[in-house]
C-alpha cells in the first residue's frame, strides 16, 4: 500500500501596519523589520501604512446615510485576507493615535466582525525611554474587546531614533534577535490555530446584559 502524499499548507499571510501618517516615522521602519521578519521565516506579507486606511471620524449617520467608508473597507477586506495582523504604533498623549482608534472602531461595525479571533502582535517605536509601551496597553483594550487574540509579548523600541543602522535595520544584535525572535514565536501560535486547531474556546465577560446583536461585537 503506496503511502499518503502528505499536503503541504498554504503560507501564513499577515497584514502589517503602521499606525503612523508620517512618512518618516519610526514605526515605519520597525513595521518594516516585522516585514522582512516574516518574510524570511515563510510568510506572505501585506505591508500597510495608515494613510491607506484614513476615514472621517466615526458617525452613526453616516453609517446609516451613506455606509462604511472606503478606508475602513479596505481595512476591513486586508484584515479578512490575513491569518494575523502585526501593528507598530506611535504613542500619543500616553495613548493610541485617535487615528487608529477611529479606524477600529468603523472596521468593528461590519458583520462578520473581522478582528474576532484573529491574532494580533502589537509593537511600538518612540525616542522616549518607554518606547511607546502606554500606547501598547490601551491598543490591547477595544482589540480585545472586539475578540481578537493579542499576543502576550509586546515589543516596545526605546530611543528608537538611535537605534536603526545605515540600512534601517536594527542596530544592536542581542535587540534583533530579541525581535526575530518575538516575530517567530508568533508566527507559530497563528500557524497552530491557523493548521492545527483542536480546541476552541469563547471567553465572555457577562456584564448584566442580554445577548443584544446591537450591542456584540464578538460573533457567536
Amino acid at each position: 500500500m503506496s503511502a499518503e502524499r502528505s499536503i503541504a499548507p498554504e503560507p501564513l499571510r499577515f497584514l502589517v501596519l503602521s499606525a503612523s501618517m508620517r512618512a518618516e516615522s519610526l514605526n515605519t521602519r520597525l513595521a518594516q523589520q516585522a516585514a522582512d521578519a516574516i518574510t524570511a521565516a515563510g510568510g506572505v506579507v501585506d505591508l500597510a501604512t495608515m494613510r491607506e486606511f484614513d476615514t472621517p471620524s466615526y458617525d452613526g449617520d453616516v453609517e446609516t446615510g451613506d455606509g462604511i467608508p472606503s478606508g475602513a473597507q479596505r481595512f476591513r477586506e486586508r484584515l479578512e485576507a490575513a491569518n494575523g495582523f502585526v501593528i507598530s504604533s506611535p504613542e500619543y498623549n500616553a495613548s493610541m493615535p485617535g487615528v487608529l482608534k477611529n479606524a477600529i472602531d468603523w472596521v468593528s461595525r461590519h458583520r462578520p466582525q473581522p478582528f474576532n479571533a484573529r491574532h494580533g502582535l502589537l509593537m511600538s517605536a518612540s525616542p522616549s525611554m518607554v518606547g511607546g509601551n502606554r500606547g501598547l496597553w490601551s491598543l490591547r483594550v477595544p482589540l480585545e474587546h472586539l475578540g481578537a487574540r493579542i499576543y502576550p509579548d509586546m515589543f516596545s523600541l526605546a530611543q528608537a531614533h538611535t537605534m536603526f543602522d545605515d540600512a534601517g535595520r536594527l542596530a544592536d544584535e542581542r535587540l534583533r534577535e530579541r525581535f526575530q525572535q518575538t516575530i517567530a514565536s508568533f508566527m507559530d501560535l497563528v500557524e497552530a490555530s491557523t493548521n492545527y486547531p483542536c480546541a476552541k474556546r469563547a471567553w465572555v465577560e457577562f456584564l448584566g446584559e442580554r445577548p443584544d446583536p446591537t450591542i456584540d461585537r464578538v460573533d457567536a
